[in-house]
């Protein structure tokens, strides 16, 4: 059984000025199902939401885990959740 899930991630390092955000939604839609959105935060980290099947969402924690993302990723951290909703499809903000 493949449950929908909430993923929230916070992902540091130079992650803000190169592409990251857009990147990220593009794996996003990529992948399929996932709704959510990635932004900017303040102290230089990009927090990402992701809702949808969990497969999807780990897949999506997977790639930015990985390396293979614009910039350079120093960490990321997640909780998992019940969905909220809310959100139309994945966007950047």
């Amino acid at each position: 059984m493949n449950e929908s899930v909430r993923l929230t991630a916070w992902v540091r390092g130079r992650v803000q000025g190169v592409g990251f955000r857009w990147y990220t939604r593009a794996n996003a839609l990529r992948i399929g199902e996932l709704a959510g959105f990635a932004s900017n935060l303040e102290d230089g980290r990009v927090q990402v939401v992701a809702e949808g099947p969990k497969v999807g969402c780990e897949e999506l924690l997977a790639w930015l885990r990985t390396g293979d993302t614009p910039g350079r990723v120093d960490g990321v951290t997640e909780i998992w959740d019940t969905p909220r909703g809310g959100y139309d499809s994945f966007e950047i903000r």
